[in-house]
């Protein structure tokens, strides 16, 4: 899954890198494991904009992923590894022994003919899911559960992976991309190894249409708008920000290392931050 620097043919694509793509097996996907995608444009069920900055970019489809992993003792065989234009890393394409096809998200050094499994008796081997208690210590996961049974929510990104650091009682600890040490009941699944395409944050846009295709919109900073338009804006000339309780967005939040997070219910899971505060 290299990544190559393109030749600077013209302005666009003399600082643009993209993936070769080799670890791709298959071009088209598979028709039974598609969904329709609607865009939002960053607008709410009332149509009003509560996230600047999105719309346009391409058309795309949905690959509906297994995220839960329940499908236990039923052997599966890697047909092919595919692009997912949902997401940063690929996606494989399992063909069970009872005929059903699922995608799953493509662990790292997963090829094409492999075998997976998920339950109690599957090895510790890349792309097998299992429950955090029967996975060892110093094990790297990702597609890691936060509730049994709801489906793997964390640590799915490309290049990604997270580490089981200790049990104790009905919790394992982990430690998450981000730094941070987590405690998750041990009954949650994960997939044993990394998360594939490591590569992605190499890649490199290159021109303004490559973030126009992805549906990304140009951004525009507050102190050039109008006061109606943005709390930063007016003035002669270059004006300074001239607020005594600092930044703000478009809508008047406090903007720049302000936290964000509020989940007082969860918050007895989390045994460090990842700012080590």
């Amino acid at each position: 899954m290299p990544v190559v620097r393109l030749k600077p043919t013209s302005p666009g694509r003399r600082f643009q890198s993209v993936s070769t793509y080799s670890e791709v097996t298959k071009g088209k996907p598979e028709k039974s494991l598609l969904a329709p995608l609607t865009k939002s444009g960053g607008r709410n069920s009332y149509g009003r904009l509560t996230m600047a900055n999105r719309g346009g970019g391409n058309k795309r489809r949905y690959r509906i992923i297994d995220f839960k992993r329940q499908k236990d003792g039923v052997i599966a065989q890697v047909a092919a590894i595919e692009y997912d234009p949902n997401r940063t890393c690929r996606i494989a394409l399992l063909h069970y022994t009872d005929g059903e096809k699922r995608y799953i998200l493509a662990a790292r050094n997963l090829e094409v003919g492999a075998k997976i499994l998920s339950g109690p008796g599957a090895d510790i081997l890349p792309g097998n899911c299992l429950e955090l208690q029967n996975i060892p210590l110093g094990t790297l996961v990702h597609n890691v559960e936060i509730q049994p049974a709801r489906g793997g929510q964390m640590v799915r990104s490309a290049g990604t992976s997270a580490q089981v650091m200790a049990k104790e009682g009905t919790y394992v600890t982990l430690r998450m991309p981000s730094g941070e040490m987590r405690m998750v009941h041990n009954t949650c699944r994960a997939t044993v190894g990394e998360v594939g395409n490591a590569e992605h944050e190499n890649e490199s846009l290159g021109k303004a249409g490559k973030a126009r295709n992805l549906g990304r919109k140009p951004h525009v900073r507050g102190v050039v708008k109008s006061p109606r338009d943005h709390p930063h804006g007016g003035g002669e000339a270059k004006s300074p920000v001239g607020r005594k309780k600092g930044p703000v967005d478009r809508w008047g939040n406090k903007a720049l290392g302000q936290k964000t997070r509020s989940n007082k219910r969860t918050d007895r899971f989390i045994v460090r931050r990842r700012n080590k505060k």
